[in-house]
């Protein structure tokens, strides 16, 4: 079973930087919307996904090892994604796990995801929501 790498299909600065990676960095893995999927399955909340891209490892299981963590998202969804695809996309996404370099990353794509409307191919309806209410 690949492993899965869920995106928001709703914002265009992300179906494109989702099609830049599928293109640039292959790996055997399945890269979707979050919205063409069946969340429950993967067992990935309808909120994460609409906050960060999410890795799921195991889609037959769900969820990380354990099987009741929350699957990685954010920078370390794209850390797993990296290393799956090998080479020496395998290095770049192990340093991306090690700190102070995952402490970086973290930022770093929490800053973008706040602002991905602003970027190219964003759109107003690429906002995040804010957790009490409306797309911030």
């Amino acid at each position: 079973v690949r492993p899965v790498f869920l995106y928001d299909g709703d914002c265009g600065f992300c179906t494109r930087s989702a099609e830049v990676l599928r293109r640039c960095v292959p790996a055997n893995v399945v890269v979707s919307p979050w919205q063409r999927v069946d969340l429950a399955a993967l067992r990935v909340s309808e909120r994460q996904a609409e906050h960060e891209v999410v890795w799921v490892g195991d889609p037959s299981r769900g969820t990380t090892r354990t099987g009741v963590e929350r699957p990685p998202g954010g920078a370390q969804a794209i850390a797993r994604y990296l290393m799956a695809a090998g080479g020496v996309w395998r290095v770049v996404g192990w340093l991306l796990r090690v700190p102070p370099v995952r402490w970086l990353a973290a930022g770093c794509y929490r800053l973008v995801a706040a602002n991905r409307y602003r970027l190219p191919g964003g759109s107003p309806a690429c906002a995040l929501r804010r957790p009490d209410g409306p797309r911030s």
